[in-house]
């Protein structure tokens, strides 16, 4: 049976509407892409063909799941970043565009740094790599740029492992399991440090937005009482990794700068910028060895 895309949209849209959910239409656009199968959005003027009563019930599951709080992405296992598909897990972050700033400052500097004009392969640390994100789009980018990711969690590395070898890139990643106390010298020296560390306070967590604070995992939002915990012990480790000429683009909640800044500063670092995300909160400050 061929049905019109609006006839199923419409009512979906307009629960999730009721619900105050701002994205309504898109996500009933998504999540009936996904009941049939697709990565992309429904239009409403589309033609849907052969409709059954089980796509139906599945499309109905996804929109009573979207109404309970669950983001779309994580129904649908995968979050778009940097404009590559990266599938999630419960022990991954949900990657957002606001942290793409760290990307496109990366990317940049990576191209520009005199290593790489003189052919030189530069070396990239994702500390905290959940995903995968971080790194894999600036290798994406840099493609003659090797990298390595760090993460507590082994889950999180196995999904880290598995999208970079979705996106082609698993000959030029390596993942490892490894916290930020460990001595991760072994490791060598760095030209581009990524970290998007947990860093909301505590008692801050519980007033996030659903989608964040039911969904993504508590290890990876946790920064401890001033949101400052992983910051402490950061500093110090990224001391040991950074080579001379390199830089440290780390992702800074709401407010931080000057207390991440001053610990940088204690670890031998200075500030050499600080950038604002789609928000216009400033998300990303860049580190180099004070000179």
């Amino acid at each position: 049976m061929t049905t019109e895309a609006r006839t199923i949209l419409g009512p979906a849209a307009a629960a999730l509407a009721q619900a105050g959910i701002a994205s309504a239409r898109q996500d009933a656009r998504l999540l009936l892409g996904l009941a049939l199968g697709r990565d992309g959005a429904v239009l409403p003027h589309e033609d849907v063909n052969s409709w059954t009563n089980d796509m139906d019930s599945m499309f109905q599951t996804y929109i009573q799941r979207r109404l309970a709080g669950e983001p779309v992405s994580r129904i649908r296992g995968w979050r778009e970043f940097w404009s590559l598909n990266f599938e999630l897990s419960a022990a991954t972050l949900d990657p957002r565009p606001d942290s793409e700033i760290l990307v496109e400052r990366a990317v940049a500097f990576g191209r520009d740094h005199p290593g790489a004009a003189g052919g030189k392969n530069l070396r990239l640390l994702d500390m905290g790599t959940g995903s995968g994100c971080l790194l894999l789009a600036c290798l994406s980018e840099l493609t003659m740029a090797t990298g390595v990711g760090i993460d507590i969690n082994p889950d999180a590395i196995e999904m880290a492992a598995h999208n970079a070898g979705a996106l082609g890139l698993a000959d030029r990643a390596v993942f490892s399991v490894a916290d930020f106390t460990a001595s991760l010298e072994r490791l060598g020296c760095f030209d581009i440090i990524l970290s998007n560390p947990p860093y909301i306070p505590s008692a801050q967590i519980s007033t996030l937005s659903s989608e964040v604070a039911l969904h993504d995992p508590l290890l990876a939002l946790d920064g401890g009482q001033d949101g400052l915990d992983c910051w402490r012990v950061l500093m110090p480790e990224m001391a040991k990794l950074l080579s001379t000429q390199g830089r440290i683009f780390v992702e800074i909640g709401d407010g931080q700068e000057a207390d991440v800044t001053a610990l940088a500063g204690a670890a031998g670092f200075s500030a050499t910028g600080v950038f604002a995300d789609l928000s216009g909160t400033q998300r990303c400050l860049v580190l180099s060895r004070r000179s």
